[in-house]
């Protein structure tokens, strides 16, 4: 059974109509003890059927551990995007980002594919600026109207610069993450393991942490 009725998928469809390349959509799945699998993996199929410009690639994590290794994946479901060179910016959606997240999730893809809005010059100059190695998991519920602009500030800062990768990670699906990380309201981002931003924030809240890594 379809996830998105036909009036959903016009209005998908207007929207990945507006990428300027190509960008292929990277599925990792496995067959057992992932209950959220199926429905992800349904709900990237319908998303990469929407546009030629979309390419989905579909692996097992099991099987396929070499790539997944590659790709730094280490649960499921999980989603890499890349662009048409098949460059890996480190933006991961970890879970389906159905819900509210399918803003963040059309908005990674609109912004790989080219169609991004310019940012301020001082912010733009402090992303580059940033040298270290920088992992965010922004941690969200798909019924949180707030934690797609959290997730798509994490990506834009990842998709920036290359040593910042970025994670959605969708709470019910990694409760175990939800118990490591303390998470009791979302959005909460976690930075390498060791500060943690609660809210959806600006960009520069986000850039005043990652400078005192």
């Amino acid at each position: 059974m379809p996830l998105f009725n036909d009036e959903i998928k016009k209005q998908l469809s207007a929207i990945v109509s507006q990428l300027e390349n190509g960008v292929t959509i990277v599925f990792f799945t496995q067959e057992i003890e992932c209950p959220a699998c199926s429905d992800t993996h349904s709900f990237v199929q319908e998303i990469a059927g929407l546009s030629d410009r979309l390419t989905l690639r579909i692996y097992d994590l099991v099987k396929d551990s070499e790539t997944a290794a590659r790709y730094g994946i280490d649960k499921v479901p999980a989603i890499a995007l890349l662009d048409n060179a098949d460059n890996d910016y480190g933006i991961r959606f970890y879970g389906m980002p159905g819900g509210y997240e399918i803003n963040s999730f059309l908005g990674a893809l609109l912004e790989i594919s080219g169609k991004k809005q310019p940012l301020a010059a001082p912010v733009a100059g402090r992303i580059a600026a940033i040298k270290k190695d920088i992992h965010m998991q922004v941690f969200v519920s798909l019924s949180c109207p707030y934690c797609p602009g959290a997730v798509s500030t994490a990506h834009r800062l990842a998709l920036e610069n290359s040593h910042i990768r970025a994670d959605m990670v969708e709470s019910t699906t990694f409760p175990h993450l939800m118990v490591k990380y303390n998470v009791s309201s979302v959005p909460k981002t976690i930075i390498n393991e060791t500060h943690e931003l609660i809210g959806a924030q600006p960009i520069e809240k986000f850039l005043d942490i990652l400078e005192k890594i």
